[in-house]
């Protein structure tokens, strides 16, 4: 995954997804094109002019979203809940619904890569070279944190983050499923080597890619960067991916298997309030 200087561009793409962590979807949904520029200013100095391009684009990507997008995310919540209350959590279903939602973040990444061109090929060399360093520093922060640990601390940290995950969804876990939890990390093993390996690679290119930014060849190199990322995997990391999403999936199979009455109503009621949020949203009715 990008980190977050094309992240912070990218961010709409997967709002419908990350935002239902939050208490406000509205609030959080509304102010999206406020929360950006902080990330962005994580990694980049921009300047007064910069800041208003983003500000503008944003808000301009956010109204088409609301108003082509948003419809399509209450169809796919629907589809979920209706599989949850069917007890229709298989493999074949989760595939169908991760596919759906490949589809929708396709679609907002054409929608915004001609901005995130406009954006980047303004950059100065300076910036370029702030980028550079902050890659650098990104690689070997997450290196630190996710690798120079012992497996045992990475697979027990990997477990305990997903327990974290799972909470708001289900409430708390039981014996069964947190024992579960854990055999998923246990299955995933070194993974967190070949994921940042893949990490320094899109960035390298991208800087690669920035090293051109005033050619014709920019956009096109640009879109394959946001739109087509695993064309740029590596076979190992490949494998590595295709991996994790078939113990994701396994994983919350087995879940909904060894989930209660009380939990799937509780994952149930969730689902309903998300979907309630995001049909409220006043850009929606508008």
């Amino acid at each position: 995954m990008p980190v977050r200087l094309p992240r912070a561009l990218l961010l709409i793409l997967a709002f419908a997804f990350t935002l239902a962590a939050c208490s406000r979807i509205d609030l959080a949904y509304r102010n999206l094109d406020r929360l950006v520029p902080w990330s962005l200013g994580d990694y980049l100095d921009m300047n007064r002019q910069q800041k208003a391009l983003l500000d503008e684009r944003l808000k301009g990507h956010l109204a088409w979203h609301c108003k082509t997008q948003l419809p399509g995310y209450l169809e796919w919540l629907d589809k979920v809940r209706l599989m949850v209350a069917n007890q229709g959590v298989t493999d074949q279903a989760l595939q169908q619904r991760t596919a759906e939602a490949r589809q929708a973040i396709g679609r907002v990444a054409e929608e915004i890569t001609p901005s995130a061109a406009e954006l980047l090929r303004g950059m100065s060399d300076a910036q370029v070279g702030e980028m550079r360093k902050a890659f650098s520093d990104d690689i070997a922060e997450r290196q630190k944190e996710y690798v120079d640990t012992p497996l045992p601390k990475q697979i027990q940290a990997r477990a305990t983050r997903m327990e974290k995950r799972l909470t708001p969804w289900l409430g708390e876990l039981n014996a069964r499923q947190r024992l579960r939890v854990m055999t998923w990390s246990q299955a995933l093993g070194d993974q967190n080597s070949e994921w940042i390996a893949n990490r320094q690679a899109w960035q390298q290119q991208l800087v690669l890619a920035m090293e051109q930014r005033h050619s014709p060849a920019f956009e096109p190199r640009l879109a394959q960067l946001l739109q087509r990322k695993e064309s740029l995997w590596s076979p190992a990391y490949r494998m590595a991916f295709e991996n994790t999403e078939l113990q994701a999936r396994s994983l919350l199979v087995d879940l909904m298997q060894q989930s209660s009455p009380a939990q799937r109503q509780f994952l149930l009621d969730r689902l309903a309030k998300v979907r309630r949020d995001f049909s409220e949203l006043k850009c929606l009715k508008g």
